[in-house]
């Protein structure tokens, strides 16, 4: 097989690139990376020195591609993927909610993952409060941009998507999306039923009791309801 992937299915930026895989039915190997282990971990920085996950490698064309936004723009020119509109404008406005979500949920989400990894409660309370505020901004700027959108960039399902799915699921642990973000929810519930979306959560599902703020995961992901 001449793609393979080399991630962890816990890790909410290797989800982005799942999903746009299993939207355009690609076919690859999926190389699971586990940092705790000596080997794994040595295979995986030879490959890629920055050791950030997910990282693509083409056999084919001898390419290792880091980078969610280059990895699914590499599968849109070479492997068949469409998650990137044809259109100058939309494909514009895709890359910008791309880039947005990443920005300003994602990131601030992982901030306070990080900050409750290291178990200093001072520590976590005053990321944790800088990240909500940080959230609680992108969640206006969503709930805006989407009146009268079915996905993030518009009607058709794009990169955009891709980013937003993790950083949201991820992000509700931090910050749950307020009862007032409607548009918001409803885009949420959305993203959950389509089915590369859903079938990325259900893999990541074993995994979750290693999340440290899992006890703040929804029950129905977290026990699988």
């Amino acid at each position: 097989m001449t793609l393979k992937l080399h991630y962890h299915p816990l890790a909410s930026f290797c989800w982005k690139v799942l999903i746009a895989l299993y939207e355009a039915e690609i076919p690859f190997e999926a190389e699971l990376v586990d940092l705790g282990d000596e080997d794994s971990r040595a295979r995986f920085f030879a490959l890629w020195p920055i050791g950030k996950m997910p990282v693509l490698q083409d056999a084919a064309r001898g390419r290792v591609v880091p980078e969610t936004s280059i990895i699914i723009e590499y599968l849109d020119l070479h492997h068949g993927g469409a998650m990137l509109p044809a259109d100058p404008e939309a494909r514009l406005e895709a890359r910008l909610w791309d880039r947005l979500y990443d920005a300003y949920v994602h990131q601030p989400m992982q901030r306070a993952v990080a900050a409750r990894l290291g178990r200093e409660p001072a520590a976590w309370e005053a990321v944790s409060a800088q990240s909500s505020a940080e959230l609680a901004q992108a969640y206006d700027l969503i709930e805006t941009a989407l009146d009268g959108r079915t996905w993030a960039a518009g009607e058709a399902f794009s990169i955009a998507d891709c980013a937003a799915a993790p950083a949201l699921f991820y992000a509700a642990t931090v910050l749950p999306v307020p009862e007032t973000k409607v548009r918001l929810s409803a885009y949420f519930e959305r993203l959950a039923a389509r089915p590369s979306v859903a079938r990325v959560f259900a893999e990541a599902r074993p995994y979750f009791h290693m999340f440290p703020l899992r006890d703040a995961l929804q029950p129905r992901f977290r026990d699988g309801a």
